[in-house]
């Protein structure tokens, strides 16, 4: 088939309706759909859910290096700032891993649970006593922000512009052609964004060097691997992978909660007469019709036989999460919303293998106990115009959305 050119962001702008229409075609398609780039050899996208599964598990044979977050090769001075565990494979990728596991140990994650817990209630008593108001900034956004911060140990002071270099990450990897509203281009955003990074990065980590505490930063910089220390680059590089992970999935995922609750009543209904029993299953699949991560990209390390197609040496890969979240031979009726869906194997986190999230179980915790603490609280919370969505391919992302309740 003609493939719909998945890099320019006038498609991703489209309504959902028209990313399944295409996405349907391709998963049908009976050979690769190859899709061009202006600049570059182009990328095979990958949108059914078997396809998936089978590079995300064979990282032998499909690289997360030299990018796993690009469609095209940045370059050589971002990819050196910017390169995180995501772009490494085993043995190195692993023994990062371990180091960044460190974070989410049980003792870790029940400390940040309990946290999350008291922030939930403090964003709903500052929701009620303020009113309508943007759900994304006053809501979604603080829980993750608030949370992985404490646990990387960011002064609040420097919350505001994480944020924003946050932010400009995401639109830049996800658009070849970025431009941002002052006028720099791509690779001078990038670099920006990653340099305020490095040098927060370098604060905290020589801090905690003279003050170890307990927060992810001092488990990183007492880390090393093959006995050799963390470099203040690598350091920073993980430091990012962590702050922009921790951040988007969660807020997007809240964010299209109440979008999908608010389109959708009877589901709502469903959850709010049974919360403790419906409320799990809900979140799932939130994260399945929403999926918050539209793709990550693999590189064919040797000549493959994938599934019945031929793939060359150098050929890149884009995984469409958001395709096969909605792979009509895995999942009965993809394209409803149902709260009760059983059995529900998404991949919004990922499909299973050496990559898949490490924070997801923290993510559905910070996604649970906010919307508990709202459906308890304010019930009929909905969304009062359309959510403006964030300018990429990257991500499935809410800039803002207008609430009441």
């Amino acid at each position: 088939m003609t493939a719909v050119d998945l890099s320019d962001l006038d498609f991703w702008a489209q309504p959902r309706s028209e990313w399944d229409r295409v996405f349907a075609a391709m998963r049908a398609a009976d050979e690769p759909v190859h899709c061009p780039l202006d600049d570059g050899p182009g990328f095979y996208a990958l949108t059914r859910y078997d396809q998936v599964a089978e590079v995300s598990r064979n990282p032998q044979v499909f690289s997360s290096e030299p990018v796993a977050v690009g469609l095209d090769d940045p370059p050589p001075e971002v990819t050196e700032l910017l390169g995180s565990m995501l772009s490494t494979d085993d043995p190195r990728h692993a023994r990062l891993r371990r180091i960044v596991a460190r974070a989410f140990t049980p003792r870790m994650v029940a400390k940040a649970s309990d946290d999350v817990a008291l922030l939930a209630t403090e964003i709903v008593d500052a929701l009620v006593e303020r009113g309508p108001c943007d759900f994304v900034s006053q809501v979604a956004m603080p829980m993750p922000l608030e949370i992985v911060c404490r646990m990387m140990g960011v002064p609040a002071s420097a919350r505001p512009e994480v944020v924003t270099a946050t932010n400009d990450l995401i639109a830049a990897v996800g658009d070849p052609d970025h431009e941002d509203p002052c006028g720099r281009p791509r690779p001078t955003v990038l670099l920006d964004s990653a340099r305020y990074m490095h040098e927060l990065m370098s604060e905290l980590a020589t801090d905690r060097r003279a003050n170890p505490t307990d927060d992810v930063v001092t488990a990183m910089v007492q880390g090393d691997v093959d006995g050799e220390a963390l470099s203040d680059l690598e350091l920073v590089k993980l430091f990012v992978l962590l702050v922009v992970a921790g951040n988007e999935t969660t807020r997007n995922a809240l964010s299209h909660a109440l979008t999908l609750f608010t389109e959708h009543p009877d589901q709502r209904d469903l959850v709010l007469a049974d919360l403790d029993e419906r409320l799990p299953a809900a979140i799932e699949e939130v994260l399945r019709y929403a999926t918050p991560v539209n793709w990550m990209r693999r590189t064919v390390k040797h000549d493959v036989d994938l599934l019945g197609q031929r793939y060359r040496t150098g050929d890149r890969m884009i995984m469409y999460y958001v395709s096969a979240n909605r792979d009509e031979t895995v999942f009965v009726d993809p394209y409803r919303f149902n709260v009760l869906r059983n059995p529900n194997p998404h991949l919004g986190f990922g499909s299973r293998g050496p990559h898949f999230c490490l924070g997801a179980h923290l993510a559905r915790r910070e996604i649970g106990l906010m919307l508990r603490e709202l459906f308890t609280r304010v019930p009929d919370i909905h969304a009062t115009g359309e959510p403006v969505r964030q300018r990429t391919s990257f991500v499935n992302g809410v800039m803002e959305l207008p609430c009441a309740f």
